[in-house]
Formats: structure tokens, sequence, C-alpha cells
């Protein structure tokens, strides 16, 4: 038995998917349609960047969405396996959106269009230089609850994403951050700062919540003809109403991937299939459980190498 996953943001790099581009006309159309939706050549950032244009939130989100749905179209036309034969669909943060596109929930255009805005609304909402994201790696996410709530006098940040075993990811305002990782310094726990704009998923998001809310309610959205597990709650959900009201949340929850990847492990998911660019989230599903299978898709020579044994 096996489920689909799409990364989120971080997973980005300049000529993802220009194998596939260059390949098949299909996938050439899916980009000139993605241009014509948001009015500015999306295509040209993802094959020749620069990088600090392809990394900005704003162009991230869409970028990642098309390259993933790219990859999605291109194993559902050229190999043999029936993604649709899949227990689950599951994304990290945007890539929920490239779940619910590949199961019929959303449309290509209003994805896009709805991650045009979210990545505006949530670079937005903070500005630039005043919050950030801290990866906590090595220690239980119950032990750092107990350091934030020990301190929350001192600084306040937020769990963003519970992602493996060891490794959990922490916003905040950026001082915030700061005395928050001279403290784990103290407790010798390895701390890393994220390379991101804004810090996600936390209450500091409000203002894109209010904005998105306002986008989403008025999108058209189906029943999903997966079930998608989402990261607010780890749970499946295929009801359109209930989707929608989980992507409002999601901007402020964290994202619960390591508790969506047990779930989907408890159900009978014996392999995980990774569409999308790079490995991330296959990285993160070998830290919580070793004997699961998993394949990463983001090449034509995965693609054409594409076997389930399950």
């Amino acid at each position: 038995m096996f489920s689909v996953i799409f990364p989120g943001q971080g997973s980005q790099s300049v000529a993802m998917g220009k194998n596939l581009y260059d390949k098949y006309d299909f996938v050439k159309k899916l980009f000139i349609r993605a241009d014509d939706i948001l009015g500015y050549s999306i295509s040209k950032i993802i094959l020749e960047g620069p990088k600090e244009t392809l990394d900005n939130t704003e162009n991230t989100q869409a970028a990642i969405f098309l390259v993933s749905y790219s990859i999605f179209e291109t194993v559902k036309r050229e190999s043999k396996i029936n993604l649709q034969n899949a227990k689950y669909f599951a994304g990290h943060s945007l890539g929920e959106y490239s779940a619910l596109a590949a199961s019929n929930s959303l449309t290509f255009d209003n994805a896009i269009m709805l991650l045009k805005e979210r990545g505006k609304a949530m670079q937005a909402a903070v500005p630039k230089g005043q919050g950030g994201m801290l990866a906590v790696l090595g220690t239980e996410i119950n032990n750092i609850n107990e350091i934030l709530k020990n301190n929350k006098k001192k600084y306040e940040c937020f769990i963003a994403n519970d992602n493996s075993v060891g490794q959990v990811v922490v916003s905040g305002k950026t001082n915030d951050i700061y005395l928050f990782s001279e403290d784990l310094k103290k407790a010798k726990i390895k701390n890393i700062k994220l390379q991101v704009s804004a810090p996600f998923h936390c209450k500091l998001m409000s203002p894109a919540t209010e904005i998105m809310k306002n986008e989403i309610s008025k999108t058209d959205f189906k029943d999903s003809e997966k079930n998608i597990v989402t990261n607010v709650t780890a749970q499946e959900v295929s009801n359109a109403e209930e989707i929608k009201r989980l992507l409002i949340s999601q901007i402020e929850s964290p994202v619960r991937w390591r508790e969506t990847i047990l779930y989907m492990i408890e159900k009978g998911t014996k392999t995980f299939i990774e569409i999308g660019p790079g490995k991330v989230l296959s990285g993160m599903i070998k830290r919580i459980d070793k004997n699961v299978n998993i394949i990463s898709i983001n090449e034509d020579e995965d693609i054409n190498k594409l076997e389930l044994n399950d």
C-alpha cells in the first residue's frame, strides 16, 4: 500500500523541472498556463533564476506547486503506476495545495492563484527582518515546549513544524528567536537559523489568515477524490468545506508532519512516493520510520525507474 506526498517551501532550486519542460509539450503548456494566470513569467524564474527571486516566498509557493503538479501529470501519463490507487495524498504546508489539485478538489488554475495570494500575504504579514524561524535538532518536541513554557516572559516563540523525530522548527520575532537560540546553545541543543523571510505557521501570520480566509472562501472546491491527511489535524479529510476550513487554519497552525506520516503508516502505508522538487520529505520520513520504503520522483529518469513492490 502506498501514499503520495508533496513538498513545501525549501525544496526549490533553479532549473527544477527543466528536463520535463524540455521533453514534454503538456508540461510546457502547464508552465505557459501558469504564466498567464499569474500575470508574470514564473517559468523564467524557475528555469533561469536568479535564486534570490525564486526564494522570494511570493514566487516560491507557486513555483513549487507548478513543478510538483507537472511531475504528477508526467507520472500519470508516462508511468505504469496509477497514482489514484494511493491510500492517501498529503503535502507539507503549501504541498497540501499540490495534494488537493492532484485529487481534483482544486483546479490547477485555482491552486496556483491561491498560492500566489498566500505567498504574498505571508510575506507581507511581518515586515522583512522582523521575524524568523529556527530549526531545533536532536531533541524531543516535549522538551522544546517545556523550554518555551518556562521562558514565556523572556521570549515568545511558537512550534511551527514538527517535521520528524529530532527536527522541530520554531517561529517568532527576530529578537525572540535569538534569545531562544542562546538558551538552546547553553543547554547544548543544536539549532540552525533558517534562511526564510518570515515566521510562518504561528499567530504572527494572522494578517495572512484574514486575507486567505477571503480568498479561499470565494474559491470553488470539490470533495477530494482521495483522502487527504492534513497538516492541521494529522487526520484524513475529503469534504470540500472541511478542507477549506483547514486550509485557513493551516496558516497559523503548526505543520504536524511527523504525526501525519505516522498516521498513514498506522493505516497501512508501506511506501511513500514523494512527488516534487528535491528529497526533503524523504529525509524526514527516514528519521520517522526506517522500515518504510521511500521513492522520490523529480526527474524523467525517476519516472522511468518507478516500480512498486507492494
